[in-house]
């Protein structure tokens, strides 16, 4: 039953630190989504994970089966005070093709959506008026991100959390470093 599932419910977590803010963002594989995040002044930390499906306590391998309409995400705590939220929505749309639906580059399935998940009615409203002005950017190609309050957040497994900082697949550490322009190089 839908109204018994927790997968269903709102994600109720609180931030970090007192006066941070949390933000979702789903922006295709959620390892260099998170490293452009983490090099933003303000974003306190970050962690990857899956929400917006129907199966609670999803697994990496579960959610790429394509069965539970999860969405790879990056959860963002955010001192709004230095970081204002519009901040992390530029970022947002600059990290991806939010005209491609459900994938970006390679990477193809319904976990790789684009997703603006909000936390209260600020949140919403900035989010919807930054798609209406990123569609006047690409005239042509409708934008079919998805702008939809955010549920429960499963945090993905530990070896996912910070990938690329840590080295990913090959050891090669790219910086966190806030202001870091480096180029995010996203390999598994």
């Amino acid at each position: 039953m839908a109204e018994n599932n927790p997968a269903f419910e709102p994600d109720l977590d609180n931030p970090e630190h007192p006066g941070l803010e949390l933000a979702q963002f789903g922006a295709g594989c959620f390892w260099g989504v998170e490293l452009a995040f983490q090099r933003i002044e303000g974003v306190v930390k970050t962690e990857v994970g899956y929400s917006q499906g129907h199966i609670h306590n999803p697994t990496y391998n579960l959610i790429c089966s394509g069965n539970t309409n999860h969405v790879e995400v990056v959860r963002v705590h955010f001192d709004p005070n230095i970081c204002p939220y519009s901040n992390l929505l530029q970022l947002f749309w600059s990290r991806h093709d939010p005209t491609t639906l459900n994938r970006q580059g390679g990477d193809v399935g319904t976990q790789y959506r684009s997703g603006i998940y909000y936390y209260n009615d600020t949140q919403a409203q900035l989010a919807r008026e930054s798609k209406e002005a990123k569609q006047s950017e690409v005239k042509g190609r409708p934008i079919v991100t998805e702008i939809l309050p955010a549920k429960r957040f499963y945090r993905a497994e530990e070896y996912h959390q910070q990938y690329l900082a840590k080295g990913g697949r090959f050891g090669d550490k790219q910086s966190a470093a806030k202001g870091c322009t480096d180029p995010i190089k996203c390999y598994g």
